[in-house]
């Protein structure tokens, strides 16, 4: 991903923080950890619930 992308996500974050977390320590943030953090928020939003696959249920 790029800077200004990067930057971009940052600027969305420091105004609208998710729960937990404070707009300072967004701005702190090393661009890995808030490229992680958007992946986590954001990543039921790129499966569509069609995916083929199994489960491995151990109990």
């Amino acid at each position: 991903m790029d800077q200004k992308a990067i930057e971009e996500l940052r600027e969305k974050y420091i105004k609208n923080p998710p729960e937990g977390i404070t707009a300072q320590l967004v701005k702190n943030m090393s661009d890995p950890d808030l490229l992680d953090m958007h992946y986590f928020l954001t990543e039921d939003e790129y499966f569509d619930g069609d995916e083929e696959g199994f489960y491995i249920n151990l109990f």
